[in-house]
């Protein structure tokens, strides 16, 4: 496994455990604007999610899968 593949994965791991936080943060949220930032955020990490999955596997079509979710997301 090469220092780039490593460094993807702990990305992804940190963006998981992140994620998480943002899903804590929406159900938790005291009032309407924070959970939607929350789910924005949410949507941010799934790009960066995908994006990250898109390097790993060299597959463009992920790529294609992450500018929809962005789009989709804003």
């Amino acid at each position: 496994m090469s220092e780039f593949h490593l460094a993807i994965e702990i990305l992804i791991i940190i963006l998981c455990i992140s994620l998480f936080l943002c899903f804590v943060r929406l159900y938790l949220g005291p009032n309407s604007p924070n959970r939607a930032v929350a789910f924005d955020l949410i949507a941010i990490h799934a790009v960066a999610i995908i994006a990250l999955f898109a390097m790993r596997s060299a597959a463009v079509v992920l790529i294609d899968a992450a500018i929809v979710t962005a789009v989709v997301g804003f």
